[in-house]
């Protein structure tokens, strides 16, 4: 991924942050075909150190696991906040013109290598453990055995885990740390008239530690 200096997250704590934040994540691998991608929800948990390590399971019927070279590293991507940035927002617009848009994005990149794992205890222990982790924010969080035990047991013979020993971590904060503080300023502005207040914090913390 190509980070500017201005825009790299070198923070492993804040990157971990967003993976737990937003867990769907793009799983990229290899196999004879080419390059395949999947959209999975993945666990994280801090260790090993300093990257730790990501778990999540596919249903047995997705060929990924099986047509994925054993040696070959994994490329693991999650998004957290994004927007359209129109010019029309800068400051200096109305001084020099000089602005054209852009976007702005938050985005952490994972390599490893993956292991399947077929252990149906680990593999119920990894569901509950991502059942917990989503169901927390609810009234009423859901568990795994609050559905019957013959239900889950099927379920459980017609999925495989993965698991990815974080080896490389990469995040991109381009959150308008190249404009002047008066652009984030008023950027900030625009994206709270247009109900992107994630992403209009970024901008105003951006400044901060410039």
């Amino acid at each position: 991924m190509y980070i500017p200096r201005q825009f790299e997250e070198p923070n492993i704590e804040v990157m971990h942050e967003l993976i737990r934040a937003q867990p769907l994540a793009t799983l990229v691998t290899l196999n004879a075909n080419g390059l395949e991608a999947n959209h999975i929800p993945l666990a994280l948990s801090t260790e090993p150190v300093p990257y730790g390590v990501l778990s999540g399971h596919l249903a047995r019927s997705n060929p990924l696991w099986q047509e994925h070279p054993a040696d070959t590293d994994v490329l693991v991507i999650f998004h957290g906040a994004e927007s359209y940035i129109t010019p029309s927002w800068y400051a200096s617009k109305a001084e020099s013109g000089k602005v054209v848009p852009t976007w702005n994005y938050v985005s952490v990149q994972a390599k490893g290598k993956l292991r399947v794992i077929h252990d149906i205890n680990w593999i119920r222990a990894q569901l509950e453990s991502l059942t917990a982790h989503n169901e927390a924010g609810f009234d009423h969080p859901w568990a795994v055995s609050d559905a019957p035990q013959e239900f889950t047991s099927k379920l459980l013979e017609a999925i495989v885990g993965i698991e990815i020993v974080i080896t490389d971590l990469k995040g991109k904060w381009k959150v308008s740390q190249n404009r002047s503080a008066q652009d984030r300023s008023s950027v900030a502005n625009g994206l709270i008239n247009h109900g992107h207040y994630e992403m209009a914090e970024l901008v105003k913390s951006s400044g901060e530690s410039l």
